[in-house]
């Protein structure tokens, strides 16, 4: 088979390194890839994977290329493509591709669409509202007592959330993403949710229109700052299991959760093929949906895939064919940690082209694996091209060896104003 994966992060890197490890790969393209996705290599044939220099949001160029070159699959990461349509458009052109549609990627897309379904089938999730008036978002801030959190309605990069604790901060969020446009076009509309007080954990379910199939737990680390402080990130970390829910529990998430997702699907009429990747607070009531999303969360990738035993390439086959039923999903017992590496700056601003160094050093680290993220090749050498630039992610008997391994590696490697928390996994380990 030949592939062509879109995208250029560490979610993506991760999906080329595990894909690349199928027999059934030939060929593989990545557009626009990143120099660590460049250094990939074929399991079938040695051949390296090909980075190919169109952005993941120029439909008409992907859509030309994969005319050109007919890779059997195409495979998407990230979510602005989705919500743009490129897998109707694929479709159309008789193009093989895996991923949400334009009207299933709503769910991340839309967050009003997303908060409106939940409450129409039953999802449980955060009492809310949503609004394209100033004024009336106040009002409802000041009914929730300024204790509640502010999201854009569309895709802000995984940072179009602000947490209020006060009705003053309350007020100034909803300013600053509906007047002050903080997050440009997503911000035009925003839902408010009342503060869900808990543990927060990654879900994640491979879909294919009638079947969910539930991953492991995982936990982000959304704050710049050691001890979730900070600004909210793309994520600044990740681990998987968590030791939050019991497999009773997951199952009992599954069943409150993705079946009635799954039954409001179908009543909907949208044929949801792809990941699903609900974000939880597991509350003292019980799981509370905060959000979903259409796609593969960054870094949450980086540890499935990690410890994923499955060919990835098989199962997005049966995603799209609609065969997922017959595949049951295996995983490593060992525990993974990600630890991403940042610019100095970061989320804020950042400069760029910062030589890395210690790369191969880490690699070299058993059971360690460093993702790229914000890379590029530049006179030989790999530097910073990006806000997050790397996962460095590592395997361990349980999540104290994992944590210790994956800063091991994280040791290693040195770039100007590197920047990353010490602290992922560290609630796990209480």
């Amino acid at each position: 088979m030949k592939l062509l994966v879109i995208g250029s992060g560490g979610r993506e890197h991760a999906m080329v390194w595990k894909l690349a490890q199928s027999p059934h790969v030939t060929w593989m393209w990545c557009a626009p890839g990143n120099a660590g996705i460049g250094l990939e290599h074929l399991a079938k044939n040695g051949a390296a994977v090909e980075c190919v220099d169109i952005s993941a949001e120029d439909l008409p160029k992907l859509l030309a290329f994969a005319q050109e070159h007919r890779p059997d699959l195409v495979v998407v990461g990230p979510d602005n493509p989705l919500a743009l349509g490129i897998v109707d458009l694929f479709q159309q052109h008789g193009l093989r591709i895996w991923g949400p549609n334009k009207k299933a990627a709503q769910f991340e897309s839309s967050k009003v669409f997303s908060q409106k379904f939940m409450e129409k089938y039953g999802i449980p999730t955060a009492a809310a509202g949503a609004f394209d008036n100033v004024e009336e978002a106040k009002h409802f801030c000041n009914a929730l007592g300024g204790r509640c959190v502010v999201k854009a309605d569309g895709l802000a990069l995984g940072k179009g959330v602000l947490m209020c604790e006060t009705v003053a901060e309350a007020e100034l969020a909803v300013e600053e993403i509906m007047i002050g446009k903080a997050f440009g076009a997503a911000g035009s509309r925003v839902v408010i949710q009342e503060f869900l007080e808990g543990v927060e954990v990654s879900l994640h379910a491979l879909c294919d229109g009638k079947t969910a199939k539930i991953f492991p737990t995982s936990q982000d680390h959304k704050r710049a700052l050691d001890g979730d402080h900070g600004l909210n990130t793309g994520g600044m970390g990740t681990y998987s299991p968590t030791p939050f829910m019991s497999e009773a529990q997951l199952a009992d998430a599954s069943k409150k959760i993705l079946e009635p997702f799954m039954r409001g699907c179908a009543a909907e009429g949208i044929d949801y093929r792809g990941i699903l990747y609900p974000g939880l607070m597991l509350t003292k009531f019980g799981p509370r949906v905060l959000e979903f999303n259409a796609r593969f969360g960054d870094p949450e990738t980086q540890v499935y895939l990690t410890r994923l035993e499955n060919d990835l390439v098989e199962l997005l086959n049966a995603s799209v064919d609609g065969t997922l039923g017959k595949m049951e999903l295996k995983w490593s017992p060992f525990a993974s940690v990600c630890v991403v590496m940042a610019s100095g700056g970061y989320p804020g601003s950042y400069l760029k082209g910062k030589v890395i160094t210690g790369l191969d050093a880490a690699n070299a680290l058993p059971k360690t694996k460093v993702f790229h993220a914000g890379t590029a090749r530049k006179d030989g050498q790999i530097v910073t091209n990006g806000g997050r630039v790397l996962g460095v992610t590592a395997l361990g008997k349980d999540l104290k060896a994992a944590q210790a391994a994956a800063y091991a590696a994280v040791e290693k490697i040195q770039f100007e104003g590197a920047h990353f928390r010490r602290d992922i996994a560290a609630k796990s380990l209480v």
